[in-house]
């Protein structure tokens, strides 16, 4: 990660210049930062969380306000040889921005890298909220489950090819056996031709030398070799469709049994489930628009609270007879989107609502990604089953339209066999009427020659398809080592995509614990023990199935005086050491995500419960992690930070880091 997090800085340029009008509290001002960390030194409201804000505009993020008397405000981030604009509107009470930001989506840099107060990851640790959500929100579950899904289909065709590999090496060691009898065979029937063919030769020179008249016997004899030749032939093509058909039968009885236990699928079922899970998505994107625009609400009311409770002079802190004057009017708060006067309490109330409606909804986005899942698997099991039936459809077709061609081939055979069958006795009837007494023997000689020729023939046949059988099989079985490769490969692939939310879930959890521990021993927080996030599994209810589901539950250990140990909770921590975790749980999710590929800044404020010296020692630490580190602090804190760093005192005017 670190190795990683050097070559973003390599990446970097050494330093970034802002521009800004008309946005928060700032009319126009132009800032310079150096690459490292840059302080925004001063008292409360002197615009440092504007600046912040128009950084974070820069960059991309939505979170930012709009100056009260304005209706226009703009942002410009150099950085290096690139320009990022952004200009914000307000439009029927609304603000709209618009530009070419540095972040096409921002939600990792809101979360993870734009500390502010109202920050999210900061808020969530603050209130005991799920860290398990938050730190796994920027990632595509639905995308890897599909990936899963996908990997899993390949992964089966190659184990079914693999299993057809397997069965037909089972048949090699029979089919050599057969090729070795049958030349064996043919070995044999060619000794006992040539021996057959020596004597007939003997046989037909004696009967040339005393009957030259046989000649018209010898035509039929020879007539005869060649239709006895051709019958056998027709007689073997009848045998070899009549086992082809009762192979394929016997298939088609074990694919018609197959399409039994498939379905071809209710159409109605799928439009209704694909018609749900278009809803669904609809709902879920809906209600996610919905939680952003009433997390950036929230944030908006908090911070304008924070600016108008900062803009009090510094007399009206006071206490006194002043203060009690003024404290009236601090009960009010001005709109910072149409200037009214709204009563604090009635903001704060709203502030209430907004996050118990923002809760609800992400507990009903919850509930519909589980309703989702469970619509698409069905209907990705429809669909598997749907075109394995038709499949299997098609193959039970495709067989049936065989047997009828090999029955048709069987029909003209037959008639053919018939037709030899004739030709044969007719030319024995010829031969018996010619053959005269002294030559009787010679019928069966060529009887004998010519069911020698033909065993041969057909024995020979018979090796030359098992060399054919045997070749291709061999040919296939070259296939296995490219298939068991593909198959390791996708089986990487599905164990890497199985495991990836696991990881990413222990990666935080172990850069968490990493970071607080090391914290913890620099800031040296009293009786405070350890902080850490226990990672754990439960049963959950997603629709009607029950799944396992990680819990990040945050653990705290104390320690008395006389040294005895026990665990604590959140809320009895001090608002610093709140504070401090909330931040390392950013940075957590800062690293884990790799936020820094992706933006180079990391923006803090609000730290004035946690000491000087102890944000010194914080700002130190989260400067080896971030390129661009730029801190909010009050005068005295910024005096303590020691690592080397730019200043930026005067933000409503021209200025630079120093």
């Amino acid at each position: 990660m670190q190795s990683d997090l050097d070559r973003a800085e390599q990446d970097t340029p050494e330093r970034a210049t802002l521009s800004v009008d008309n946005i928060g509290g700032i009319d126009e001002t132009e800032v310079s930062f150096q690459h490292g960390v840059t302080v925004l030194s001063g008292r409360n409201a002197t615009n440092r969380t504007s600046l912040l804000q128009a950084i974070m505009a820069t960059l991309g993020s939505d979170q930012v306000s709009l100056k009260a008397d304005a209706e226009e405000g703009h942002a410009r981030l150099e950085l290096g040889d690139d320009t990022y604009r952004r200009t914000l509107q307000r439009r029927n009470g609304t603000i709209v921005t618009d530009g070419d930001p540095y972040l096409d989506d921002p939600e990792l840099a809101d979360l993870f890298a734009f500390l502010l107060e109202s920050n999210e990851a900061r808020q969530a640790v603050a209130r005991g909220d799920d860290l398990r959500e938050l730190i796994m929100r920027p990632v595509d579950t639905d995308a890897i489950k599909a990936e899963i899904e996908q990997c899993q289909r390949r992964k089966q065709e190659i184990d079914n090819q693999l299993a057809e590999l397997d069965e037909l090496e089972g048949k090699l060691p029979d089919l050599e056996a057969k090729r070795t009898r049958a030349t064996d065979e043919i070995e044999s029937l060619e000794e006992e031709l040539e021996e057959a063919q020596a004597e007939l030769e003997e046989t037909n020179v004696d009967v040339d030398e005393r009957r030259e008249e046989q000649s018209e016997l010898e035509t039929k004899l020879e007539e005869l070799r060649e239709t006895r030749s051709e019958l056998e032939r027709v007689r073997d093509r009848i045998e070899t469709e009549r086992e082809s058909i009762e192979a394929l039968e016997e298939e088609r009885d074990e694919v018609e049994e197959r399409l039994e236990s498939l379905s071809s699928g209710d159409e109605g079922e799928i439009s209704r489930l694909e018609a749900e899970i278009e809803t669904l998505q609809e709902e879920k994107a809906a209600l996610s628009d919905e939680i952003s625009q009433l997390q950036s609400t929230i944030q908006f009311n908090e911070q304008l609270l924070d600016e108008q409770e900062s803009v009090l002079p510094d007399a009206e802190q006071d206490d006194g007879p002043v203060t009690d004057e003024l404290l009236a009017d601090s009960e009010t708060v001005t709109c910072w989107t149409c200037g009214s006067s709204v009563a604090r309490d009635q903001i704060e109330t709203t502030i209430e609502q907004l996050r118990t409606a923002r809760q609800d909804r992400l507990e009903e986005r919850s509930e519909i990604s589980s309703e989702l899942d469970e619509r698409r698997e069905t209907l990705s099991t429809i669909n598997d089953n749907r075109t394995e039936y038709r499949q299997t459809q098609r193959r039970l077709d495709s067989i049936d339209d065989e047997i009828d061609r090999r029955r048709d081939r069987i029909e003209e055979s037959t008639t053919e066999r018939e037709e030899l069958t004739d030709e044969v006795d007719d030319l024995e009837a010829t031969i018996d009427d010619l053959e005269a007494d002294d030559y009787s023997g010679i019928l069966d000689q060529h009887k004998e020659v010519n069911q020698l020729e033909f065993k041969l023939e057909r024995k020979e046949r018979e090796r030359d398809e098992l060399d054919d059988r045997i070749a291709s099989i061999e040919e296939r079985l070259d296939e296995r080592e490219e298939l068991e490769a593909r198959r390791d490969d996708i089986t990487d692939e599905l164990t890497d995509l199985r495991t990836r939310i696991d990881q990413i879930e222990a990666d935080a959890v172990e850069a968490f614990n990493e970071h607080m521990k090391n914290l913890l021993e620099v800031l040296e927080y009293g009786n405070l023990d350890r902080i850490w996030i226990d990672r754990t599994s439960r049963e959950v209810r997603e629709g009607r199935r029950k799944v396992s589901r990680s819990s990040f539950d945050l653990k705290i250990v104390r320690s008395t005086d006389d040294g005895a140990a026990y665990e604590d909770t959140i809320d009895h921590l001090s608002e610093s050491e709140r504070e401090v975790t909330g931040l390392v749980f950013a940075l957590a999710g800062y690293l884990v995500h790799d936020v820094y590929e992706t933006v180079p800044f990391m923006l803090l404020d609000s730290l004035e419960a946690i000491d000087s010296e102890r944000i010194a020692m914080l700002i130190e630490y989260f400067e080896s992690y971030v390129p661009y580190l730029v801190v909010a602090l009050l005068d005295e804190d910024a005096q303590a930070v020691e690592v080397d760093h730019g200043v930026v005192t005067e933000i409503d005017s021209a200025s630079a880091a120093q």
